[in-house]
C-alpha cells in the first residue's frame, strides 16, 4: 500500500496503529503484495495488466470497485494462479503474518480454500501442510521483531461447488495442525449454507466451530440458512441483518426501532459480525442503505448492541488495512479509544480459541490499550 498508517490517528493523537488488534475475517488470496504477484507471475508466464508493483496494486483497487460481488470476485483468478505449489503457498503466507504483524495484529485467523490450489498436482493435505509452513515461519519473523501475534486457519469450501464435506474433513484432521474453524465462501446468491448440510452435520459431531459468510451478498433466507443448516458462531460480513430491524423513528438524540426475530436471536446469542467497511462498499452489501461509508449500518447495529468486529476482507482488493478500516469508521461516527477497544474486545470474544486463551486475548488487548 501507498498509505502510510502512521498517519492514522485519533482525535487524541493516538495512533491507531500501535493498538492491538484481532483480525478474524481476512483471505489469504485477497492479501497478497503485488511485488510478490509479479515475482511469481513472472516464474510461471502470468500475464499481468501491470508489472509495476503501485500500478498492479491499483488495477487491484480499481476492478474492486465495481459494487458487484461476483466481480470482485474475478480479481481473485491473478492472485490464486501464483499459488499453486507449495513455494508459493508457503511464501504468501508468511508475507501474510509479517503484514498483519506490522498492522499491529496480535491475533489473526486466515481463511482460504484450499480446493482453489491444487493446479499442479498439490493434494488438499499438502496444500493446508504448506500454507500452515509459511504460517509459523511468518510468526517467528514477527516475534523476532519484538511483536507479539497468534495465527490461526480458517479452512473454506467454495460454496458453489461439492466439495463441502470433503473440505470439512480436512479442516478437522488439521485441527492440531493450526486449523481453528471451516468456513465456506464464493458466490453467495443462490447457494444457501443448506447446500452443505452434510458437512455443517459432519462438523457438529466433531465440536468443530464454523464461520459463514451471509448477509453480503444475499440477505435474511442467507443468515439463517447459516445459524439453522451451519450452526454458525459467526457470521462473514453479516451486515444485511440490518434488514431486518425496523426504524420507528428518530430524535435529535435517539432512534427507535423494532427488531424482527432473527435480528434478536443473532443479538441475544451474541454472534459476531465479521463486517468489512471498505469491502462492503466495494461490493454493494451495503447498496440498500446507500454507497458511502456513513449509509453503512455497522454505527446502528453497534449502538444496539450487536457484536460487531472490523475486518479487512482482502487488504490487496481493498487497498486497505485494519489500521485504516479503524481509522475511517472513527472518523466517519465519531468513535474514540474505548469504542476501538470494545470492536477488538468483541473480537477476541469470539476467536475460535479455547475460553481460557480468549481471555489472555481479551488481557492483552485491554492492557495494549490502556498502554497506547
Amino acid at each position: 500500500m501507498s498509505e502510510n498508517n502512521h498517519a492514522y490517528t485519533l482525535s487524541d493523537g493516538t495512533s491507531i496503529l500501535d493498538l492491538p488488534k484481532v483480525s478474524l475475517h481476512d483471505h489469504l488470496d485477497g492479501g497478497l503484495r503485488p511485488a510478490t504477484i509479479i515475482e511469481l507471475g513472472s516464474e510461471i508466464g502470468l500475464e499481468l495488466p501491470a508489472s509495476d508493483a503501485d500500478a498492479l496494486g491499483a488495477w487491484f483497487a480499481e476492478k474492486s470497485n465495481s459494487g458487484s460481488l461476483v466481480e470482485y470476485l474475478k480479481t481473485f483468478d491473478l492472485t490464486t494462479a501464483v499459488m499453486q505449489t507449495s513455494a508459493g503457498l508457503e511464501r504468501v503466507a508468511r508475507e501474510f503474518v509479517q503484514d498483519l504483524g506490522a498492522d499491529g495484529v496480535v491475533y489473526g485467523e486466515i481463511r482460504w480454500a484450499p480446493e482453489q490450489h491444487l493446479g499442479s498436482g498439490l493434494s488438499l493435505d499438502q496444500t493446508v501442510e504448506a500454507v500452515q509452513s509459511g504460517i509459523e515461519q511468518g510468526i517467528a519473523d514477527v516475534r523476532a521483531a519484538g511483536r507479539p501475534i497468534r495465527v490461526g486457519q480458517l479452512v473454506t469450501a467454495m460454496r458453489h461447488n461439492d466439495r463441502g464435506l470433503e473440505i470439512a474433513e480436512l479442516a478437522v484432521r488439521h485441527r492440531d495442525n493450526g486449523v481453528v474453524g471451516f468456513d465456506i465462501a464464493g458466490p453467495e446468491a443462490g447457494f444457501l449454507p443448506s447446500k452443505h448440510r452434510a458437512a455443517f452435520d459432519y462438523l457438529a459431531t466433531e465440536f468443530f466451530p464454523a464461520t459463514v459468510h451471509a448477509g453480503e451478498a444475499d440477505g435474511l433466507d442467507s443468515i439463517r440458512s447459516a445459524l439453522l443448516d451451519g450452526r454458525a458462531l459467526r457470521l462473514g460480513h453479516g451486515v444485511r441483518i440490518a434488514e431486518d430491524i425496523v426504524i420507528e423513528r428518530q430524535d435529535d438524540e435517539n432512534t427507535y426501532v423494532t427488531l424482527g426475530t432473527l435480528a434478536q436471536w443473532v443479538k441475544d446469542r451474541e454472534i459476531a459480525l465479521e463486517t468489512s467497511p471498505t469491502s462492503n462498499l466495494q461490493t454493494g452489501a451495503i447498496a440498500a442503505w446507500g454507497d458511502e461509508l456513513i449509509d453503512h449500518p455497522f454505527d446502528l447495529l453497534y449502538q444496539l448492541g450487536f457484536r460487531v468486529t472490523v475486518n479487512t476482507d482482502n487488504r490487496l482488493m481493498s487497498g486497505t488495512t485494519l489500521t485504516r478500516e479503524l481509522s475511517i469508521l472513527a472518523d466517519a461516527f465519531a468513535y474514540d479509544r474505548t469504542d476501538l477497544e470494545v470492536f477488538q474486545l468483541n473480537a477476541a470474544a469470539s476467536a475460535f480459541l479455547p475460553l481460557e486463551e480468549r481471555e489472555e486475548l481479551a488481557d492483552i488487548i485491554s492492557a495494549g490499550f490502556e498502554g497506547s
